[in-house]
């Protein structure tokens, strides 16, 4: 249980928290005016065209939308390409032999195989999957958009048959994306019993010693220098005076 005295250890600094609630109003906007043309036939989804003032304007929405997720998913790329070549930041989330491990080291434990679950670093394996998900799913509605925006460009390089795939990866995608954000995001940030009512640490950046000791003991002991099992080591100190250092904030998750 929290107290007052809690303390809390900086997780993302103030560039990763408003890129995410960019890449989150480009997704919302996404899917409302994208989904909305593939559901066409309902009457809220022509509700919703029309209050953007008929499809067009809709359709204009997506597009520049699109052009966001580009330039947000490009600006993430780069930046963090940059950052762990030429900074030396830890890539954290590469997935490594261990992700696997923890992986069923937390299923024996959900199955009362073993006494305790896994330590996860930075990022535990459900994080890594959901980020890679983004972004590989970004490029995919990346590439697959700009072959539907412009498909005369497209079928006089390559074959015409592309737009149709393009159109139906297109929206399956979407679908996928959304089902994604609803039961696996929204759960882990809001209703987890982990976490439950909220999930506050993409608001401030901060996350509390005792979730960070629970959570990510393999990062803590990594930082602090000290074992898990030490509650609170010389490294912590109060209420947001811990700084991740620079490394440490790179690739996060979605």
């Amino acid at each position: 249980m929290h107290t007052t005295q809690e303390k809390y250890i900086k997780r993302f600094g103030p560039l990763r928290i408003a890129e995410h609630w960019l890449n989150a109003l480009t997704f919302i906007l996404l899917v409302v005016t994208g989904l909305s043309q593939k559901f066409h036939n309902y009457e809220l989804s022509q509700w919703v065209i029309m209050s953007f003032g008929g499809i067009d304007t809709a359709r204009l929405v997506h597009r520049y939308s699109g052009i966001m997720l580009a330039v947000l998913t490009l600006q993430h790329v780069l930046v963090a390409s940059f950052g762990v070549i030429a900074l030396k930041w830890q890539p954290s989330m590469i997935i490594h032999k261990k992700d696997f491990q923890d992986a069923i080291a937390n299923i024996r434990y959900y199955l009362g195989l073993q006494e305790h679950g896994a330590s996860c670093d930075r990022f535990d394996y459900k994080q890594k999957f959901e980020y890679w998900g983004v972004v590989v799913g970004g490029m995919l509605m990346i590439g697959t958009g700009l072959a539907l925006w412009f498909p005369t460009i497209v079928t006089h390089y390559l074959p015409g048959e592309l737009v149709p795939v393009a159109k139906a990866l297109h929206t399956n995608e979407a679908l996928l994306a959304v089902m994604v954000i609803i039961i696996w995001h929204i759960y882990n940030a809001i209703f987890s019993p982990e976490v439950i009512p909220l999930d506050t640490v993409i608001f401030t950046g901060k996350i509390s010693l005792s979730r960070m000791l629970h959570e990510h003991p393999v990062e803590y002991r990594r930082l602090s220098g000290e074992p898990p099992a030490i509650a609170e080591p010389q490294a912590i100190y109060e209420p947001g005076d811990y700084q991740v250092p620079a490394e440490e904030e790179t690739l996060q998750d979605a």
